[in-house]
């Protein structure tokens, strides 16, 4: 059994040429990030939420202070303001 950690959202950005939404979920800390690239088409009926659990196996390490800064203070306040099931 793999062990999870909760991630929160803290960056949705869209591609223009590739049709492509970039989801990025980090810890509170900003140490460990996962991104994840959907279609625009496999978002249609996909509820995003606040947060997820993800195995510690499928995050990376953030290895730039600053990207690490902006991620914890994100995270953070996702986590202060929504739960981790609200659709965002």
């Amino acid at each position: 059994m793999t062990e999870e950690q909760r991630v929160w959202l803290v960056e949705r950005s869209y591609g223009n040429d590739e049709d492509l939404v970039t989801l990025v979920f980090a810890t509170t800390d900003g140490e460990k990030h996962r991104k994840k690239q959907l279609s625009h088409n496999m978002l249609y009926g996909k509820t995003i939420t606040a947060a997820r659990e993800e195995s510690l196996d499928d995050l990376d390490e953030v290895k730039d202070p600053e990207t690490r800064e902006r991620y914890a203070s994100e995270a953070s306040r996702m986590a202060e303001k929504h739960d981790p099931d609200d659709e965002v």
